[in-house]
């Protein structure tokens, strides 16, 4: 390799390396900004002073409940089902280098709403038990769809397929789950369904905390083995990943941290799908884009959660706003893809 090859290829490097500190320094301030907004402005208005007196646990009058009971939760919450949205609908992309292999696409999202429909309208289960019987249906659905899937190895376009057909049924199953809900539980399996931060609680909140702090560090020493697999599982192996260890690896975790999420909030539409390409092109070609992904699914979800209190007359779930967003991107890549002359 000749001096100037040498040199052009470090100022390449050095150039995405900066563009990715960038990216992410940005994402990051935008989620603070979001995060901060969010606990000041509503029905309303509270200082940052007031804002920090609460949450450094100091009692101010008005501003406890509002922004200490009502806001704190559900702004940390928007953050963390967002983050855990964005790595693990990434996690399913990259490894199967496919951009359809998300959760909402593959029926683990499916899965788990079939499972809360079922345990609020059939076992009448309350917050908890609904939250536990979601993740263990949501983690089970995912191991069906992989293990219906492997045949020396997994091959993306056949997981999403099986997925799509997983879906379908588990779909199917919602609804005539909810054709025999009584009214009070299909209202409240309906706004389950929809994905909603509507009341939410330290006590939903904990356990996706939780989950994070575990999966996503187990998720993210997994970065380099899963860019190495997006050149084929052949040459991943050549370079010394182990294929199937890695791959059984970060789906248990990207798959735990979906599924307690949507434990918590619901199966919120498209944050999984949009967050990794989103990421994408603001990254461009610079390593892993785990991190992104999760900045700017939690970004997606503050905002979205913003614009559905506060942009129209009537409040909207933020489940209702990301599928506005995401079901447009869908059809593109459909259509792209069909023009490309390409398959799923």
């Amino acid at each position: 390799m000749s001096t100037t090859t040498l040199e052009a290829v470090t100022r390449g490097r050095v150039r995405r390396a900066l563009r990715r500190r960038a990216v992410l320094t940005l994402l990051g301030v935008l989620v603070v900004a979001g995060f901060a907004v969010s606990l000041m402005v509503g029905r309303t208005f509270h200082p940052p002073a007031d804002v920090l007196a609460v949450i450094a646990g100091e009692d101010v009058p008005g501003a406890s409940f509002t922004v200490g009971t009502l806001r704190l939760p559900r702004a940390v919450l928007a953050v963390l089902a967002g983050a855990c949205f964005g790595l693990g609908g990434v996690t399913f992309q990259t490894m199967l280098r496919n951009p359809l292999a998300s959760p909402d696409i593959i029926g683990i999202s499916s899965g788990a709403g079939a499972a809360a429909a079922f345990a609020i309208v059939a076992l009448h289960l309350g917050e908890a038990g609904v939250s536990a019987f979601a993740i263990v249906v949501g983690l089970a659905v995912a191991m069906i769809v992989y293990t219906l899937s492997f045949k020396d190895g997994v091959v993306g376009t056949r997981l999403v397929l099986i997925g799509i057909g997983t879906a379908a049924m588990l779909d199917s199953i919602t609804a005539y789950v909810l054709t025999q809900a009584a009214e009070w539980d299909l209202q409240l399996a309906l706004r389950w369904l929809t994905g909603s931060l509507n009341g939410a609680t330290w006590a939903e909140t904990v356990p996706v905390a939780l989950a994070v702090a575990v999966l996503a560090p187990a998720l993210l020493s997994q970065s380099r083995n899963l860019a190495m697999m997006q050149l084929g599982d052949d040459t991943a192996a050549a370079l010394g990943v182990r294929i199937e260890r890695t791959r059984i690896l970060v789906i248990i975790a990207a798959v735990g941290l979906i599924a307690f999420a949507t434990a918590a909030t619901g199966p919120i539409a498209f944050v999984a799908f949009l967050s990794g390409p989103i990421a994408a092109r603001l990254i461009g070609p610079a390593g892993s884009l785990l991190l992104p992904s999760a900045l700017v699914g939690a970004l997606l979800v503050l905002v979205a959660d913003f614009v559905g209190q506060f942009a129209f007359d009537t409040r909207y779930p933020v489940g209702v706003v990301t599928g506005v967003l995401g079901a447009p991107y869908l059809i593109y890549l459909l259509i792209r893809t069909n023009r490309a002359g390409g398959s799923l």
